[in-house]
């Protein structure tokens, strides 16, 4: 790790359209090479503050920083692609190329890569999460659902990010296919937060834990130490995992 922030969140805010709240004075910041949690309740602001630190959703400068990088910077942006990147909670929202090798192409061929130096780049993406090469051949949509994650995966870290957001990412998975994803999570470099209800996931792959709720910070430290917090968990709407219990 170093000693610069890979992230740093001051006092984000950020507030729909519709008038509603999702963040509130949010600061916390994370180390290069970390892995960390964000759990809360439903509407904590889980995927706002990704798709704040993404680019995504517009806000003020100064209250979020990706390696040095402001989001609302519209010059800053242009750049997040190659430190930050984001997979989102279904695949379908991710995979639209006709093939899988397509897709974890549109990537690379986007920041202005060769079509060579893009294949290369896929291939590498798609072993690393498990795909053979055979799968760049078939169609996304007639994918499992463990591989539509692989697949959507492969996609973001063919754009070798410095900084990976997942969002809830053992849903609509299987037990032998949610085993598989925390292997595959251990085993990826770089910077790593990780929203999710799966309490369990966030134990076995995170060092340090961040709950959010009502869009504000409600405690932030050691996961094991946090997850096995009762009053803390019952007050934000989680539960103690079943490991952790007396």
């Amino acid at each position: 790790m170093t000693d610069t922030p890979a992230l740093r969140v001051s006092n984000l805010c950020h507030r729909y359209a519709d008038g509603r709240t999702a963040l509130n004075g949010l600061s916390f910041s994370v180390a290069a090479g970390e892995c960390v949690a964000i759990v809360g309740p439903n509407g904590a602001g889980k995927t706002t503050l990704f798709l704040r630190l993404c680019g995504v959703l517009s806000g003020k400068p100064g209250e979020a920083s990706v390696r040095g990088l402001d989001p609302a910077d519209p010059a800053h942006r242009k750049k997040l692609p190659e430190s930050i990147g984001i997979v989102f909670q279904n695949p379908d929202d991710q995979l639209f190329s006709p093939t899988v090798l397509e897709d974890v192409c549109f990537g690379p061929l986007n920041l202005g890569l060769s079509v060579d130096e893009a294949k290369s780049r896929a291939a590498e993406a798609l072993a690393a999460v498990g795909l053979p090469p055979e799968a760049g051949e078939r169609v996304p949509f007639k994918l499992s659902g463990g591989d539509k994650r692989r697949a959507a995966l492969a996609g973001v870290l063919a754009m070798h990010p410095a900084v990976l957001l997942l969002d809830e990412p053992s849903a609509f998975l299987d037990p032998r296919g949610r085993r598989d994803l925390i292997e595959l999570i251990r085993r990826l470099p770089g910077t790593k937060l990780i929203a999710t209800h799966d309490l369990d996931l966030a134990l076995d792959v995170c060092s340090r834990a961040l709950v959010l709720d009502a869009g504000r910070l409600a405690a932030d430290g050691p996961v094991a130490e946090l997850l096995a917090n009762a009053d803390l968990m019952d007050r934000h709407g989680l539960e103690v995992p079943h490991r952790l219990r007396e």
